[in-house]
């Protein structure tokens, strides 16, 4: 779910996936592995990513945390997670109607 997120950030800050790739100082195809969810970011490549979106690299987190849904306030933060998300994915696709 990290390599998803991490594309929605990418696409939602307008940049292509080569642009993204040289200021993260990796490889296109590395990039592509990592939305594809094929490969998982390390901890520098995602402080990198918080610094170019300018986030917090907890906002990164809120979206691939796995939370248990046993008490009120799990449940809460799950279904923010979760709109929050779709909200993105909105965006993503009608990113260019906003702007």
């Amino acid at each position: 779910m990290i390599g998803e997120t991490l594309k929605m950030f990418r696409t939602i800050h307008g940049y292509k996936a080569k642009d993204l790739a040289v200021l993260l100082d990796i490889s296109p195809s590395y990039l592509s592995e990592i939305e594809g969810g094929k490969k998982n970011p390390n901890l520098e490549l995602l402080e990198k990513y918080s610094e170019t979106f300018n986030v917090k690299l907890s906002t990164l987190f809120l979206f691939t945390e796995k939370m248990s849904d046993d008490t009120f306030g799990k449940k809460a933060k799950l279904t923010i997670r979760d709109k929050l998300f779709s909200l993105m994915k909105f965006l993503e696709s009608h990113g260019e109607a906003y702007e």
